[in-house]
C-alpha cells in the first residue's frame, strides 16, 4: 500500500491558516467521482463540527443553553445545504 501523503492548506480570515497531512490512499477511498481533497477535507470538517455542537447540545451536561442550541441551529442549516440531507437523515441519530 502506498505511503503517499496529502497536505492541505486551511486558510481563516487574515492571516489564520493550518496545514493538514492525510494518506492519500485514505482520501481515494473517500472519494466519490471526481470530488477533489479538499472536498473530502471540507466534507469532513463540517460533519466533525456538526457532530460536536450535537454531542454539546444533546449530549452534554450544561450543553443545552441558548447559545449552544442557536449554533447548533446555524450549523445544522450549513450542514443540510453542503449535504442536501439533515444531520439526523444521514447518522439515523434524531431528538
Amino acid at each position: 500500500m502506498s505511503e503517499e501523503t496529502v497536505t492541505l492548506r486551511i486558510e481563516g480570515d487574515e492571516d489564520d491558516e493550518d496545514e493538514v497531512t492525510l494518506p492519500e490512499a485514505m482520501l481515494d477511498l473517500m472519494r466519490e467521482e471526481d470530488e477533489s481533497d479538499a472536498e473530502i477535507v471540507g466534507d469532513l470538517a463540517l460533519f466533525s463540527c456538526a457532530q460536536r455542537i450535537h454531542a454539546t447540545v444533546h449530549h452534554a451536561e450544561g450543553g443545552d443553553t441558548e447559545q449552544y442550541q442557536t449554533i447548533e441551529e446555524r450549523t445544522m442549516e450549513l450542514f443540510e445545504d453542503r449535504f442536501g440531507a439533515s444531520y439526523a437523515e444521514l447518522t439515523g441519530h434524531q431528538h
